[in-house]
């Protein structure tokens, strides 16, 4: 089992290289992209990798975990196009922590989009609704049919 999240860790570092490499564009994820994971199924033919079990992504500023998480990967350079992740997401990004059942991450728009009960929590605050995208680029959420839960200061 550790040699293949060893393995894993390795496929997807060596095998995928990120945009975050490329300097002529502006990369919110810093850093490669390293996922972990108890099985790793890949589909050349498709140009995706599947994890499954215990995935967890690390980048330098961001870590995903997830029950799956499906990658898919550009044909001619490898680079990542999207990651479908499904099952207990849980993002953490600084003091920002976001839950949901499933997350999408579009590579070429830079944003996640969080679906079945996203939920956002940083410090005491909480932003809930029915579909919230962020746009990592520009560190903004748009959320639809949005509930948001403010802790007051003292003194106010």
């Amino acid at each position: 089992m550790l040699r293949q999240l060893f393995i894993s860790s390795l496929f997807i570092f060596f095998f995928f290289p990120t945009y975050a490499f490329t300097e002529e564009k502006a990369q919110p994820i810093k850093g490669p992209i390293i996922i972990t994971s108890a099985t790793l199924t890949a589909d050349n033919q498709a140009h995706t990798v599947l994890f499954e079990n215990s995935v967890i992504a690390r980048s330098t500023d961001m870590t995903l975990n997830a029950d799956q998480m499906l990658v898919h990967y550009d044909e001619e350079y490898g680079d990542i196009t999207k990651i479908i992740a499904k099952g207990n997401i849980k993002l953490i990004k600084g003091t920002r922590v976001i839950t949901a059942k499933e997350a999408t991450y579009y590579a070429d728009k830079e944003t996640i989009i969080f679906t079945g009960e996203p939920r956002a929590v940083e410090k005491e605050n909480v932003v809930t609704g029915k579909k919230m995208t962020y746009y990592l680029d520009e560190d903004r959420f748009l959320v639809e049919e949005s509930k948001v839960f403010l802790k007051r200061k003292k003194g106010q």
